[in-house]
């Protein structure tokens, strides 16, 4: 049972420039000066996130901590104009957050931080900065690189998510700030729209790894982050390269945990579900109260060894067993080595050229991009439909059961038809009966094969070698399953396809795959996190259901078509009572001989009510393509109290080269 947290719906953190940040406070029963946890989101606090905080600030309220959760400038209820994701100005304005906390009555001058997703990249950002009062972080489903392992670029292939992900942002930056703590709403809300970035197109001026990327991106120089870490995500997540990286390059005490889970708190992950406030509790007790728990003692390496599961696009419980890694990297790993043959994986070398060109819709069943945004209906399924698409190389059934842990990675040597080129490699688990489980993946632009920074245009005919790292993996193979290397140029709808489509041809005998193999004789304790314990939900009156539909199919002009439809529902919230809808429509189609033809459009609705107030906000996003540009076009109507003429109606288009995209 919780003691009774002191809540406060609504502090203002004053800034040097005279903007205000707007804040939630969740404070131990007895008010005594305590250690801070900090959450620092655009996704605002008073509906946003609000069912989410509810179940994670009151438990670290009541294990003694003073939580505040604070909207990023120009998001939520704080003043100010938004510019771009983890800018300067977010990153300045955190400090300022972190100092202001420090010196609060109820602070006892150390602050921890934590997040997942965006929040999780703003702590690592922040403690790379090396403010005074932040001790420790615990950094959820995040990354290092902002221009290799996020949602806008996989090895210089430009992923959908980066138009997609701007569309949701688009429909977020157009909502306004709560009438009840802003009575300049209205005004800041046209001004919100009206100044609102074109993200996408920001992110499409910059396809190569330049300095725009190189800002927040922690990798840059590791010995900056000075406090100790706990960098927690899920295989399930599109984050997965994040928490062996930091453990095996941070030299400050840090530890990884990978679970089963999505995008999603541990907790409150639909598959398989942990006790994700334990794993806080523990850490920020070792370090912001300095409690001798142990917590430096855990393996730097816990996860999740997940088994074939006959896959599902389904968010249901996967296969598999805890185990985990004293350190990080493990002497337990040894590097093996394959070599492709025709249709084979090998142990020895295999002469002769395979040709790779495959239809632009290989990829219907990778499934969302980041698993844990939608409703259901996000896992990879079974690949056999994408694999007979594909050029596969298999190993001959197992005589024992492998274990891989790590990063595979890809070594080719290969020539082009076309001087823009990609490929994507898959690795899957194919059990007996040919089902096919997708273990890891990566895209990658072959005109980025000796730099991300200074890409270059392939010569049709000129030899040229590339080495792909892989996602990172924890999988088991059983006894009888094959290993299976499979090929595309292409992997729609996760990432956009080339201006053409081309032939990539695989020297073999240049060609191999590299393995780590895990092979341990004495299992360590893995010191798996618990079942979750009971936690406070919020107590939200819902008005309408939540529902999720995915449908697939061929139009009349041979395009294949994903459309899926995410209704969040709408729901009254008990202690403010404002009633907060939404719903979102993402169509992506192409043809299969025609990359041209890529087309992606969403539409996100908005509506909020209290009262006799209420506001709507309709968006719309579309991104088309030709062999030489990218197309871009949003549109945004937002109106108030059921009328139907809009307060305002903003249109942009945008044009930009292809370039070698």
């Amino acid at each position: 049972m919780l003691k009774n947290t002191n809540i406060i719906e609504n502090v203002w953190i004053p800034l040097r420039d005279g903007r205000r940040l707007a804040a939630k406070l969740w404070l131990p029963h007895d008010y005594a000066p305590a250690p801070a946890i900090l959450e620092y989101l655009p996704y605002r606090k008073r509906d946003g996130t609000a069912p989410r905080d509810e179940t994670t600030h009151p438990v670290f309220a009541d294990a003694g901590y003073a939580c505040i959760r604070v909207d990023i400038s120009g998001t939520g209820d704080s003043d100010g104009t938004f510019d771009d994701e983890y800018s300067e100005q977010e990153l300045c304005d955190g400090e300022e957050i972190l100092e202001w906390v420090a010196k609060q009555n109820w602070c006892d001058g150390t602050i921890g931080m934590i997040g997942i997703s965006w929040g999780g990249f703003n702590g690592l950002q922040l403690a790379y900065r090396q403010p005074a009062a932040l001790k420790a972080i615990v950094t959820v489903a995040s990354t290092t690189d902002r221009y290799a392992d996020d949602i806008h670029y996989m090895d210089g292939c430009m992923l959908t998510d980066n138009f997609n992900w701007s569309c949701q942002m688009f429909a977020y930056l157009s909502q306004p700030a709560d009438p009840l703590l802003r009575d300049d709403w209205r005004a800041d809300w046209i001004k919100r729209i009206e100044e609102m970035p074109f993200m996408a197109a920001e992110w499409m001026r910059h396809p190569n790894r330049d300095e725009f990327w190189k800002h927040g991106s922690v990798c840059e120089d590791w010995s900056k982050i000075q406090v100790p870490v706990l960098a927690i995500t899920g295989w399930a997540d599109s984050y997965v390269n994040t928490p062996p990286a930091l453990v095996e390059n941070l030299s400050s005490p840090t530890k990884a945990l990978i679970g089963p889970w999505e995008h999603r708190y541990a907790h409150i992950s639909k598959i398989d579900p942990a006790d994700f406030h334990s794993e806080v509790i523990g850490w920020f007790d070792r370090w912001l109260k300095c409690e001798q728990n142990g917590a430096e003692d855990l393996p730097d390496y816990r996860t999740f060894m997940q088994e074939h599961s006959n896959p599902t696009p389904k968010n249901t419980p996967r296969n598999g067993r805890w185990i985990a890694e004293q350190s990080w990297p493990s002497e337990n790993i040894t590097q093996q080595t394959l070599y492709l043959g025709q249709g084979k994986l090998t142990d020895t070398v295999v002469t002769g050229t395979q040709a790779i060109t495959t239809p632009t819709h290989v990829g219907t069943q990778a499934g969302y991009y980041c698993p844990g945004m939608r409703i259901d209906n996000e896992l990879a399924g079974d690949q056999t439909s994408d694999d007979e698409m594909s050029v596969c190389f298999d190993t001959l059934p197992l005589p024992e059961p492998m274990e891989i842990m790590g990063r595979c990675a890809l070594k080719i040597s290969f020539t082009v038809d076309k001087p823009v080129a990609q490929i994507c490699a898959r690795l899957c688990d194919v059990s007996s009966d040919n089902i096919s489980q997708r273990i890891s993946y990566r895209c990658f632009n072959l005109n980025h094969h000796n730099s991300h920074e200074t890409p270059e245009m392939l010569i049709p005919g000129q030899e040229y070698q590339a080495v792909i790292e892989l996602n990172e993996c924890a999988h088991r193979l059983r006894k009888g399953h094959k290993l299976r290397l499979a090929l595309s140029t292409s992997y729609w709808p996760i990432i956009w396809p080339s201006p053409e489509n081309a032939r990539v041809t695989i020297n073999l005998d240049k060609s191999s795959l590299y393995i780590p193999v895990r092979s341990v004789v004495d299992e360590i304790d893995p010191a798996a996190p618990e079942k979750p314990q009971d936690f406070p939900t919020l107590h939200a009156e819902v008005l309408r259901p939540a529902i999720g539909i995915s449908e697939s199919g061929i139009q009349n002009n041979g395009q294949h078509l994903l459309k899926t439809f995410d209704d969040y529902g709408k729901t009254r919230d008990p202690y403010h009572g404002m009633i907060v809808g939404s719903h979102v429509h993402q169509h992506y189609s192409i043809h299969p001989n025609a990359p041209e033809t890529a087309r992606l459009e969403t539409k996100w609705n908005f509506t909020f009510e209290r009262g006799e107030w209420s506001v709507e906000i309709n968006t719309q996003s579309v991104m088309t393509c030709d062999k030489d540009s990218f197309f871009l076009h949003r549109k945004v109507t937002a109106t108030e109290s059921n009328s139907i003429t809009p307060i305002t109606t903003r249109e942009w288009s945008e044009t930009l080269p292809r370039g070698l995209s």
